[in-house]
């Protein structure tokens, strides 16, 4: 388990108002040498802060930063979200958000234990992929909660947490956001960020799931072009790119996406993914758009056609309607669209 040294947290509160602050003002704050700050400076960097050194000013950050803060979060959830919120926990630096859940026993069926970071050493993304999002710059959450019974079509629950962070994001503003099968978030024809999920219980239930929500909220130039060499398919894009001249405070975006899981979650439990399968349709990223599905060294090309009961991926590969369970999905080049009315089959 990853921590963060106690002053290394007290001197990135001091520098996160974007403000200049001399050397020995800090130390005498904080009760450390100048040459102790210096170090403390120079391991924020490691996290990927950028800071910049004055000799008469001191420190600063080169952007103002909100730590997510529990007080704000909990303040924003929903009566009955704050009450099925039953852990909270809030950290500077983790590993993995992820982690910290799966390590731990399963919550109490209907609760929720909330883990958040404002920076992951080991962020993960699907298939095992970094998640890049420097220190203060995106949101890194993690929820777990278990279900009595294992629900008839676990292999959606991406798909449910897609529709609940877009409507999450909807109810601070940012209505554009689209979802690409099966656990990307888009926006403004980049990544906005992804979903993984990780399942551990019994074949009949109860199962804990664990949901790690990634996103981006403030632009950063090279993460953008880092994600698209990784990617290739997609540049990243960032929350305050669509929030007009808003600057979101990340507290009350985690409280805004833990207010629409909740009721997700609970929609999926009783009714299924049929009740949220529309929410995804409005949202659908691939629809009618020329793409290839990689699975191991199989290639498939094709038309996405939309998402099946069990929330697979339809796509039209020369008259026939094949369902996509697993593999990966980047748009390709054409604009012809294949007729519909196939057979179904499987890959």
């Amino acid at each position: 388990m990853v921590e963060i040294q106690p002053a290394r947290v007290a001197t990135l509160k001091l520098l996160a108002d974007g403000q200049w602050h001399s050397g020995v003002a800090m130390g005498r704050s904080l009760g450390l040498s100048r040459a102790a700050i210096w170090k403390q400076v120079a391991a924020l960097r490691e996290l990927g802060m950028t800071i910049f050194t004055d000799r008469r000013r001191g420190y600063r950050l080169e952007h103002l930063i909100d730590l997510f803060n529990a007080d704000r979060i909990r303040a924003g959830l929903k009566p009955t979200v704050r009450e099925a919120v039953e852990v909270l926990e809030v950290l500077t630096v983790t590993d993995s958000t992820n982690c910290r859940l799966t390590s731990r026993p399963a919550p109490p069926p209907g609760r929720l234990w909330v883990v958040i970071a404002d920076y992951q050493t080991g962020g993960r993304g699907r298939r095992g992929r970094r998640w890049l999002s420097p220190l203060g710059h995106g949101i890194c959450l993690s929820v777990a909660r278990t279900f009595v019974t294992t629900p008839r079509e676990l292999p959606s629950l991406s798909l449910v947490a897609g529709v609940a962070v877009a409507d999450g994001l909807a109810h601070l503003g940012i209505e554009e956001v689209q979802l690409k099968w099966p656990n990307d978030v888009m926006a403004a024809g980049g990544k906005l960020g992804g979903i993984l999920v990780e399942v551990a219980g019994e074949p009949g239930g109860p199962l804990r799931v664990v949901i790690g929500i990634g996103l981006n909220v403030r632009p950063i130039e090279s993460l953008a072009a880092a994600l698209s060499e990784e990617r290739g398919d997609a540049p990243a894009a960032a929350l305050d790119q669509m929030s007009g001249e808003r600057r979101l405070n990340r507290s009350d975006v985690v409280a805004a996406l833990l207010n629409a899981l909740h009721v997700s979650l609970q929609n999926f439990e009783t009714d299924g993914w049929a009740s949220m399968a529309n929410g995804w349709q409005q949202r659908d990223f691939l629809a009618g758009r020329p793409v290839v599905v990689t699975r191991g060294a199989e290639t498939v090309h094709g038309i996405a056609r939309g998402i099946a009961e069990d929330g697979a991926l339809f796509v039209d590969v020369g008259g026939k309607l094949t369902t996509v369970v697993a593999g990966d999905v980047t748009l390709r080049a054409g604009t012809d669209v294949l007729q519909s009315g196939m057979t179904p089959v499987r890959m």
